[in-house]
Parts: structure tokens; C-alpha cells; sequence
């Protein structure tokens, strides 16, 4: 039994893996149709402003990318109640930003479930 779980873990796996990639390759799309609605379901674009300073003559870099992943939950909440606070710096330096963001948000996840294990 365990290893006819570890053949269709072998088969299962790459196939899904290989789902996965291709529906993040540019310009890929998958259409999404229910009775109500349809929608359309694409890969990220390009950022046309990265490199680009902001009005300040500022480029976000890793360490904006981590603060902004940090404070990623309040910043959330208060982009409901006010259109000019937005998540994400457009203004980034491409992946470097994108990893400080990504590394602050696992930050704050991480943070979360060690208070929640020590309250146990």
C-alpha cells in the first residue's frame, strides 16, 4: 500500500508541478466561469514603473520591501478606509524589493503562529 502512495505521489507531483508553471508564464491565462460571473485568471505583467523614482526621487529597495511586508496586515486594513494607502511600492527595484516584501510578510507569519504555539 505505502508504496503504490509513493507511485502516484511520483506521478502526481510532476504533473501538477508542470500545471503550475505553465500557468505562470507570461501571458498565460486561465478563464474561471461560474452561473453569476466569469473571470479571467492571468499571470503578473511587467511593472512599468520599476526603476522608475517615485516624486521624491526614491526607489524602493529590500529594506522598504521588508518594512512594507511587515506592516503588509495594518497597512490592509487601512487601505479599505483610505484610496491613497496602497500595499506595495510600485517604485521597487524588481526582485530585490519583491524578496524584502515576501521575506517581511513570512516575518510577520512566522511571529503570529510562535505566539499562538506558546500560547498552547
Amino acid at each position: 500500500m505505502k508504496k503504490l502512495l509513493l507511485l502516484g505521489l511520483f506521478v502526481t507531483l510532476p504533473v501538477a508541478l508542470a500545471l503550475l508553471l505553465t500557468a505562470c508564464a507570461p501571458s498565460s491565462s486561465v478563464q474561471v466561469t461560474t452561473p453569476d460571473s466569469t473571470m479571467q485568471l492571468t499571470a503578473p505583467g511587467p511593472n512599468p514603473m520599476l526603476n522608475q523614482p517615485d516624486g521624491l526621487g526614491r526607489v524602493a529597495r529590500a529594506g522598504a520591501g521588508l518594512w512594507h511586508g511587515i506592516i503588509a496586515p495594518v497597512t490592509l486594513v487601512f487601505s479599505f478606509f483610505d484610496s491613497d494607502i496602497h500595499m506595495y511600492e510600485v517604485h521597487n527595484a524588481g526582485s530585490e524589493y519583491d524578496l524584502g516584501f515576501l521575506l517581511g510578510v513570512t516575518v510577520v507569519i512566522s511571529l503570529l503562529a510562535l505566539f499562538v504555539r506558546m500560547r498552547r
